[in-house]
């Protein structure tokens, strides 16, 4: 069986848990992915920011608060911590990619970090466990 070494993104965009709404914002508006990991000024995971996580929060604050003006200067007290998923699921890079699928069907999760020795290496999101199906299913082989 495979490792989900060979199918993770490890060219991965975090933030720390200090990062403001708005630079969470930025990073969804200028990417096409879907989560953030969150780390603390160690590098360790602290949890995940989805683009769902963070609609929460701007509605939860536009009912808190009145006037356009007011609400986005109030964006900059809302931290990624405040946002953030704890998710203290992850995999490291030689579980297997079964286990990746089992976590996102049982779990209803769509992204898993991938730790080595307590440091971010890399995700896997239901994307790349797609991609990878597909290359297997048409090909039989995976080139990554």
């Amino acid at each position: 069986m495979k490792t989900v070494d060979k199918i993770m993104t490890t060219k991965v965009v975090t933030v720390f848990e200090t990062a403001t709404f708005s630079e969470v914002k930025k990073i969804f508006d200028n990417h096409h992915f879907h989560h953030i990991p969150v780390l603390d000024f160690d590098n360790k995971l602290k949890g995940i920011i989805s683009k769902e996580d963070l609609a929460k929060a701007s509605y939860l604050l536009t009912l808190k608060t009145t006037g356009k003006t007011y609400t986005q200067k109030e964006f900059d007290y809302i931290s990624a911590k405040d946002m953030m998923s704890v998710y203290p699921v992850f995999l490291t890079p030689d579980d297997e990619i079964d286990l990746a699928a089992d976590g996102f069907l049982s779990n209803k999760m769509h992204a898993l970090p991938i730790l080595d020795d307590g440091r971010l290496i890399g995700i896997v999101t239901t994307h790349d466990l797609l991609r990878y199906a597909f290359t297997e299913m048409r090909t039989g082989v995976y080139s990554g």
